[in-house]
């Protein structure tokens, strides 16, 4: 099994460590430390060594921060994990925040006494949030004072050791550019910019310019690396050669120098003294590098990461590889799902739900050639009122049983040596209610618009957020996230810059994968949730128009339980995409499913629906 059901989080350790981080902070003369979800290369998801905020608070969610003050503690989290930091962190140690309409500089401008000093690791705060913290500490008239060692490893007897798992090549059929044009065209970018060279410390970016894949983070294939790409001459990638075997190391020999990790210090000063223009992304840089470059005499040019529009931008190779791995996906979904329906839900629970679609997935990508590398995340699976949990996972202590008569929400991922995949799926356990079928239809009115939405170029993802919403805000009703991430090819299921949200800045371009995954969660009751992936299509000016328009192609394909539509809420139109969906459901998952039963079922669950 590739997920694991221990319990991560213990919230009776709260006490102790946080009493244990006080008396250093004491030593170091602060009156505030600052604990962020985040390593040195700012990842979503972080080797276990780097997960500082679940091991002081118990809080293992994969967004969020905490304050440490000596008489109080504050974790701060966005409406994902409104109710999940409540049952994993001790209320008598730890005051919750929101992440999103007060995060951590902004409470510390309004709580701040003057002459006070707040700690920070330089290694895990951003140029950008690092500048956000010192205008609040210099506005309240005190001190932010880098600490040359992390305080909680410095209180740490367990501190798990570095990842060094292998780093593997990238074949060229799955990548669909080699990695010396990728160099080179990434260069000139960096030289647009008037730089002489870039700072890269996102490890997607990393793997994906020198087509190699890792498994230093769970479910994520990456490698943890640094790099320095100049525009002349070949790139620095500093990277622990324990992770590679013999055939990659030759292979990165002949693309870039190789230097170990704790060279990466050396490395900047070295770029600093030759005194030229250094790009930094502000958004993704950690500040220490930042200073590291500056004070040895580089002039930084602050500006996106060059790598990441290229890497969302999927080329043909890469489009093709998630087509194929998205129909994959949906003949295991379609196993999966026809073998739930063929259960007794109370002699299930969300464990064995959990596992079976692992195997689901497992057994049909080797029977098609193309083994399950991972799961692309822990897989959600909630029963009942653990499905209104927005990223809940099932642990053994927190399993529950199936039971007749709720809605079970599963999200889940696979990855793929051609792509990555993300999927949500809700399925009635005997006759639905109403109420949820009204809810589910509502949901599916919101993704069935944005599936439809036509838009010109410069579009970006807060300007279509709303079509998602719309169906639910006329029946007073909304969801707490964001409506679609980005997705990689074979690397992160969540990927920048672009998505669909309130705070989508980034135009949608031919080529981007987005999720699709409006929802809506009763507290204490169900979740619901419809998730598909979509790939941005070059514009086109539709007949009869006059301006070209992008359009969205639907990668996932799976049914959507007809069960839980309630057809007098859905338009002409909605109806006709849902049946067209269907259709070609079957007609591109069938030939993939052997088993007669499952064949049966898909047949069933794709049919027409009619008024």
């Amino acid at each position: 099994m590739f997920q694991k059901f221990t319990e991560k989080s213990d919230p009776s350790m709260g006490k102790a460590r946080v009493a244990a981080l006080r008396a250093r902070m004491a030593e170091e003369g602060l009156d505030a430390f600052l604990v962020p979800h985040a390593d040195e290369h700012q990842n979503e998801y972080l080797p276990e060594r780097a997960e500082r905020l679940a091991w002081l608070t118990g809080f293992t969610g994969s967004a969020g921060a905490a304050i440490i003050l000596q008489d109080e503690a504050h974790v701060f989290t966005d409406g994902r994990y409104t109710l999940q930091v409540r049952a994993q962190t001790d209320p008598a140690v730890f005051t919750p925040q929101d992440l999103m309409a007060k995060p951590p500089h902004q409470w510390l401008a309004e709580n701040l006494k003057p002459g006070m000093r707040i700690g920070f690791d330089p290694w895990l705060h951003t140029v950008q949030g690092a500048k956000q913290l010192a205008t609040a500490c210099s506005g309240a008239d005190a001190g932010l004072v880098p600490v040359e060692r992390n305080l909680v490893d410095a209180i740490r007897n367990d501190l798990p050791a570095q990842p060094l798992e292998p780093v593997a090549i990238h074949p060229f059929e799955f990548a669909g550019e080699t990695p010396r044009d990728k160099i080179g065209r990434i260069a000139d970018a960096v030289r647009d910019e008037k730089a002489d060279a870039a700072i890269l410390t996102d490890p997607a970016s990393i793997c994906w310019l020198f087509n190699i894949r890792g498994n230093d983070v769970s479910h994520t294939p990456l490698a943890l690396a640094f790099a320095i790409l100049p525009v002349e001459g070949d790139p620095v990638l500093f990277i622990d050669k324990r992770k590679l075997p013999i055939r990659t190391e030759a292979y990165l020999t002949q693309l870039a120098t190789l230097r170990p990790p704790s060279e990466f210090d050396d490395g900047l000063r070295e770029l600093g003294a030759k005194g030229g223009a250094v790009l930094i992304d502000p958004a993704l840089t950690a500040r220490k590098i930042a200073d590291e470059l500056q004070d040895a005499g580089a002039r930084l040019v602050e500006a996106s990461d060059p790598v990441r529009l290229p890497r969302a931008c999927k080329n043909a190779a890469e489009q093709a590889g998630a087509r194929n791995a998205q129909r994959r996906d949906g003949a295991a979904m379609a196993a999966f799902l026809a073998w739930i329906d063929n259960q007794q839900p109370e002699e299930l629970d969300e464990i064995a739900v959990v596992s079976a679609l692992e195997e689901f997935r497992r057994e049909t990508g080797e029977r098609l050639a193309m083994p399950l590398a991972e799961i692309s995340f822990d897989t959600i699976c909630g029963a009942g009122p653990n499905g209104a949990i927005v990223h809940y996972r099932v642990t053994e202590k927190t399993n529950r049983k199936l039971a007749t008569g709720e809605l079970l929400l599963v999200d889940s991922g696979a990855q793929y040596h051609d792509g990555t995949t993300d999927i949500t799926r809700v399925i009635p356990l005997g006759e639905p209610s109403a109420e949820y079928c009204r809810h589910f239809t509502l949901v599916l009115k919101g993704m069935i618009a944005i599936t439809l939405a036509r838009f010109p170029a410069g579009t970006r993802g807060v300007d279509i957020d709303v079509l998602a919403r719309n169906a639910l805000w006329q029946a007073g009703l909304d969801y707490a996230h964001g409506t679609g991430h980005g997705v990689g090819s074979f690397l992160g299921v969540h990927e920048g810059p672009q998505n669909i949200s309130r705070r989508g800045t980034q135009a949608l371009l031919p080529g981007m994968i987005v999720s699709n995954e409006p929802g809506y969660y009763k507290p204490a009751s169900h979740g619901i949730r419809i998730e598909n992936l979509v790939l941005v299509q070059p514009a086109e000016i539709p007949q009869g128009g006059e301006i070209a328009v992008h359009s969205f192609e639907t990668l996932t394909l799976c049914p959507i339980d007809r069960r839980l539509i309630d057809i007098s809420l859905l338009s002409e139109a909605e109806l006709d995409w849902l049946n067209a969906y269907h259709a070609r459901v079957l007609e591109e998952v069938s030939p993939l499913i052997e088993d007669p039963v499952v064949r049966s079922w898909l047949e069933t669950m794709t049919s027409p629906i009619s008024r």
